[in-house]
């Protein structure tokens, strides 16, 4: 299945402005779409990706040659490729956002002036939503598919790698459109791999009313340098793991080796360990054990050195990047606040976790670590908008206006204030 996409010509500063024109007249219809016929949207959309399955999977066979052909890293092709399992999950991911609740039109408080006017705030749709993201085919389902729940229309921008599986991907949410009676452009897909239409979409004002980056350090940089429309950040993913002196041995060895290994290229994979120094000796070694034996390369200061030899020197750098690839820095820290100080200083403000038995520590972790998504006992590849039972997500928000967190549904909305009166008039 293809998608039904305007053919871009030279001018791509008048195309770039067609496609924004279509999508606000298409949002003004989306707005007003009751929730059944959005809902109608996904479960459609999701039939038609399973049908679709062998069409999808030969576009991304298209998208996987050329990007080998730019000699793209491990991580980069892993998020790339898609197959039967990972069709079905964008498949799955439209259901169950079909399943929760409509979140326009809520009423989110309401009160009572002295005067007898009746004031509501409630929730409407954030209007046109320009998504730019690498390439993640994922993407493309989720952001639409939470878009459309939202009551919004969305202009994406895929990465040149993933061209072909993003286009058949939107064909798949245009047959869902269709069938429920709403209009194809509420999703709309750049179709280009020229670089110049994402500063196009960052100069659309009164077209795209809000921007969303979904990609690495230099993709969000741009967009914050040069958009003129508010953006809501997705920055870098450097998550940290304290294991406390109170910790579960076994429970820090498991939980560790998930949030690092179990998908390396992903924004919630950890990517440094804390470790109080008093555990250091005992607990180190075991931990190397199992990350040794998953093939994890480790870098680590002179305290975890010392417990195991198969630890690296790390440098300064380490302790500020976000590998996406089987490694991690490991630090001893002396307590709790020492732990809580490097995170601040050196995360990204996405995820962080701490791993004790010890509820009065786990309290204050949680409370001062300045990050997005705080965690306790838990992996942090949980940091995801499926997992929190939103369906999807399109990222997950590090700054602090708007959202932050995984932005879901919900997320995609904003508010209006709805006054009623019985005749009041100000003196």
């Amino acid at each position: 299945m293809t998608a039904t996409v305007v053919t871009l010509n030279n001018d791509l500063h008048e195309q770039m402005r067609i496609l924004g024109n279509k999508a606000r007249h298409a949002y003004a219809l989306m707005a007003e779409a009751r929730n059944e016929q959005k809902d109608m949207v996904l479960v459609e959309a999701a039939m038609a990706l399973r049908a679709h399955a062998p069409d999808i999977l030969a576009a991304n066979k298209k998208d996987l040659e050329y990007a080998r052909g730019k000699q793209l890293d491990k991580a980069q092709i892993d998020r790339l490729t898609l197959d039967e399992g990972r069709i079905e999950a964008m498949a799955a991911g439209l259901e169950t956002i079909a399943t929760l609740p409509d979140p326009v039109n809520k009423k989110l408080d309401e009160w009572t002036r002295p005067n007898g006017l009746v004031l509501q705030r409630v929730s409407i749709p954030l209007g046109v939503i320009g998504v730019i993201f690498e390439s993640r085919p994922n993407v493309t389902s989720d952001a639409a598919g939470l878009s459309l729940k939202a009551g919004n229309a969305a202009i994406l921008r895929c990465g040149s790698e993933c061209l072909h599986s993003s286009q058949a991907i939107v064909g798949c949410l245009h047959a869902g459109l269709k069938a429920a009676g709403l209009p194809e452009d509420a999703v709309q897909l750049v179709p280009t791999r020229d670089r110049a239409a994402v500063g196009e979409m960052l100069t659309m004002v009164g077209l795209i009313d809000i921007i969303i980056p979904r990609g690495g350090k230099s993709l969000t940089k741009r967009i914050l340098d040069e958009s003129r429309i508010p953006t809501i950040q997705h920055l870098d993913g450097n998550c940290h793991t304290y294991i406390h002196m109170d910790a579960d041995a076994q429970m820090a060895c498991d939980v560790l080796l998930n949030a690092k290994m179990r998908r390396v290229g992903i924004c919630g994979a950890t990517e440094s360990l804390l470790i109080d120094e008093a555990i250091v000796p005992t607990m180190l070694p075991k931990i190397a054990d199992v990350l040794s034996k998953a093939g994890c390369e480790m870098r680590g200061d002179a305290q975890a050195r010392a417990a195991d030899q198969r630890i690296k020197q790390a440098s300064d750098e380490d302790w500020d990047t976000e590998y996406l690839a089987p490694i991690i820095s490991i630090k001893a820290v002396q307590d709790v606040d020492e732990a809580i100080e490097h995170i601040n200083r050196h995360g990204s403000h996405h995820t962080d976790a701490i791993i004790t038995s010890d509820s009065a520590t786990a309290r204050n972790f949680l409370r001062r670590v300045d990050s997005a998504i705080v965690m306790h006992n838990s992996s942090t590849q949980f940091a995801d908008g499926g997992e929190f039972g939103f369906g999807a997500e399109i990222g997950i928000s590090t700054g602090r206006l708007h959202a932050r967190g995984p932005v879901g549904a919900e997320q995609l909305t904003t508010y209006k204030y709805v006054v009623h009166g019985s005749g009041q008039t100000r003196t």
